[in-house]
């Protein structure tokens, strides 16, 4: 195991990150350091990262895994959390637009937390297609149990999602249709290509990214945005979905839904953290407001 230790570059509050998304998983002697566990990009093994925040602000890491991944782990773990953007500007989207810094400073400067990797988020997505959330989450968390590494840190043992070289082995799994057995196939195989990683996904620019992603089996507009922004981590786009509209028609008081071009319009005043911008007001909408009636059955799909 290996210790290391981040100053982040912009606020960032651990507590309200781990209260706003996801489901984590933590160390026994201590719920507020929460435990990151995955197969790590470059697909030579898992790791397991926990992570806490010290009173004086700076993020406290331990990571468990084989030697040759223990760097790349770390730099995974803190770009799960966005904590490798410097985002010392971020506050500054927030005083020139009031209504986000607002929303800013109610939700302590939130910041986007990621699937482990594109490629966790391609097989999510595809897992999860047509299925609930809560099914897509039992699935995923089975295949890990079953199927991915083991890693032990501080005593506790936490189950990676299985790595492309076991995905793409898999034959057939209960709970997943054939069809989505072969496009899992064929995002294990992109990824052992080398491209559907973090790195390779954000070298590209946005329309080249998903032109890419479009090419995996299964992948249209819809999943190759959520790999990209919930995935790769994109942290300057404007995602072309269906709740943006809506969370920025409620937030400035528009008589009616915003267009495309009057969304990007407005969305100019976000930059350069647009993302980052859409996922908070995303956040605001489904605590607050309310999700539209139009939307509901796609929110409550995976």
């Amino acid at each position: 195991m290996r210790s290391f230790e981040l100053v982040p570059r912009g606020p960032f509050d651990l507590a309200h990150q781990v209260r706003y998304f996801g489901e984590w998983l933590h160390e026994k002697d201590d719920v507020n350091a929460i435990v990151l566990p995955f197969p790590v990009e470059g697909w030579k093994g898992s790791a397991a990262v926990s992570l806490t925040q010290a009173p004086d602000g700076r993020i406290l890491g331990n990571v468990s895994g084989p030697d040759e991944v223990l760097d790349g782990a770390r730099d995974q773990a803190l770009a799960c959390l966005s904590l490798d953007i410097d985002a010392s500007e971020w506050p500054v989207v927030g005083k020139r637009t009031p209504p986000i810094g607002a929303l800013q400073e109610k939700y302590r400067w939130l910041r986007p937390v990621l699937f482990y990797s594109p490629y966790e988020a391609a097989a999510g997505f595809i897992i999860g297609h047509r299925i609930t959330i809560r099914q897509r989450r039992a699935i995923m968390a089975r295949m890990s149990d079953e199927l991915g590494e083991k890693i032990e840190l501080k005593g506790q043992v936490f189950p990676a999602f299985p790595g492309p070289h076991v995905l793409g082995g898999i034959a057939s799994y209960e709970g997943i249709s054939a069809e989505k057995i072969e496009r899992l196939h064929g995002l294990a195989q992109a990824a052992l290509d080398g491209w559907l990683d973090r790195a390779s996904l954000r070298k590209l620019s946005t329309d080249d990214a998903r032109t890419k992603l479009k090419t995996l089996r299964g992948v249209g507009p819809f999943f190759a945005d959520g790999i990209l922004h919930r995935g790769a981590g994109l942290v300057d786009d404007v995602p072309n979905d269906d709740l943006t509209p809506h969370a920025v028609q409620k937030l400035y008081d528009l008589a009616k839904l915003p267009g495309r071009d009057e969304l990007q319009k407005i969305a100019e005043g976000w930059r350069p953290f647009r993302t980052w911008t859409t996922v908070l007001i995303h956040v605001w909408l489904r605590r607050e407001v309310g999700l539209p009636q139009r939307n509901m059955k796609r929110s409550r799909k995976g």
